[in-house]
């Protein structure tokens, strides 16, 4: 029996699939909160419709049902990794556009509090694929794209799309650990030969 299949490794699974529940919705919760203080304090209207930005995860899938344990869990380390390298881009042009001063004001402290949780995350995502003796992949590439010279406006919009698609990941990422709770004991999170390429 591998070491993933084990009962003590299901009861693991089990209790990180919990606490990572607990985890999106605190997450989401304070992104929520975030979203509204970014609105308010960069201008914006709160029903604006951001097209997709290069560079931000969109927390839509097809055929989610389809999709394996360790896909699910791959995907959603993909996403937080990018989300971690955006927030930090976000945090630093908020310090360079308020400046130092203010750079310990309410909205960047709200931001870097999402930031340590967001890379929490990503360390609770990383266990997982590591009970599943499966280590995370490298983290080569999974920064901010470069992004173009953009306007303050442009910089506002891209930094309301984040946010964004971060709540919808959160919401999405408590699916995906409900459903690898879900699976029993002598269960495998990898893909079965019918769903593997």
């Amino acid at each position: 029996m591998a070491a993933a299949d084990s009962p003590s490794a299901a009861l693991r699974r089990c209790d990180l699939c919990s606490r990572g529940i607990r985890l999106a919705g605190k997450m989401r919760s304070d992104v929520v909160d975030l979203l509204d203080a970014y609105v308010e304090q960069q201008g914006l209207d709160a029903s604006v419709s951001v097209t997709a930005v290069e560079g931000v995860p969109t927390a839509a899938v097809e055929r989610w049902d389809e999709q394996s344990g360790i896909q699910r869990l791959l995907e959603n380390l993909a996403a937080y990794r990018a989300f971690r390298a955006l927030l930090a881009q976000m945090l630093e042009e908020q310090r360079e556009q308020l400046g130092e001063a203010h750079a310990d004001a309410a909205l960047g402290r709200a931001l870097a509090a999402v930031l340590l949780q967001v890379s929490a995350f990503v360390y609770h995502l990383e266990e997982l694929l590591q009970l599943e003796s499966r280590g995370p992949p490298s983290e080569e590439g999974t920064g901010a794209p470069p992004s173009p010279h953009l306007t303050l406006f442009e910089r506002k919009l891209r930094g309301l799309r984040v946010l964004q698609e971060l709540a919808q990941w959160a919401v999405r990422s408590a699916r995906d650990l409900r459903q690898l709770a879900k699976l029993g004991p002598g269960s495998s999170l990898a893909p079965s030969p019918a769903e593997s390429p």
